[in-house]
């Protein structure tokens, strides 16, 4: 781990005076306690090795729709506990749980390590930082980035301001919602693997085109880690 010991004191400081409570059942201590982590879904084969969709049944692989992005690798579904964390961490503020997130990404690369050069994470238009105050995906990959070693990179822009892919029911709304909104303007990338990171992944089209951008500038591969991938 790369945290610095001013990180170790602040962090320290902050959970003394503003200590973790599990977002699932309130116990004080972190912000999902060991029991509530411990009833937590992971992603269970078979799944697609390329977009880790359940390949049993009718349900049919979202990577068919893919151009750019190479692989995508997450530990849990977006259910319960997992769910409510993302959802308090993107929608409600709750910044503080970046870290914990982050120290989840990290185990997952631990144990299915993803080679990579550049550290990138999905860019937010203008317009909803104003909203939103932060990009959530932006303090995932500096928490990971910590942890690894490696700083991430502002590679990407989002040039196009779009509507919220959550409003997206299907997943063709959701390419046509984000194709060509992404920019990389950004020479560092070039003959360089991408590990890009996000919260979620729905049907992978936001990394797909974030990918797509980044191909464009010379990227030689771009994989996707997200905490959560619905299935």
């Amino acid at each position: 781990m790369m945290l610095t010991h001013l990180d170790k004191i602040n962090r320290m400081a902050l959970d003394f005076l503003f200590p973790p409570k599990c977002i699932s059942c309130g116990r004080e201590g972190k912000y999902i306690c060991d029991n509530c982590m411990d009833a937590v879904k992971g992603i269970k084969p078979p799944v697609c090795p390329v977009c880790m969709l359940p390949v049993a049944g009718k349900q049919k692989c979202d990577c068919r729709f893919w151009h750019s992005l190479d692989r995508l690798s997450a530990p849990f579904a977006f259910q319960g506990t997992i769910r409510k964390a993302v959802i308090q961490f993107k929608f409600h503020n709750l910044r503080a749980i970046a870290p914990f997130l982050a120290q989840l990404l990290y185990r997952h690369l631990e144990n299915k390590p993803i080679t990579f050069e550049i550290l990138a994470s999905v860019p937010l238009h203008k317009k909803r930082i104003r909203e939103r105050g932060y990009n959530q995906s932006w303090l995932l990959a500096r928490e990971l980035g910590k942890l690894t070693g490696t700083h991430p990179d502002a590679v990407l822009v989002r040039s196009r301001h779009t509507s919220s892919q959550v409003d997206s029911d299907k997943a063709r709304q959701r390419r046509i919602n984000v194709s060509g909104a992404f920019d990389c303007r950004s020479h560092m990338v070039k003959d360089k693997k991408v590990l890009l990171i996000d919260d979620v992944a729905t049907t992978g089209a936001t990394l797909d085109a974030c990918a797509c951008a980044l191909k464009k500038a010379g990227a030689s591969q771009v994989q996707a880690l997200t905490l959560a991938r619905e299935i």
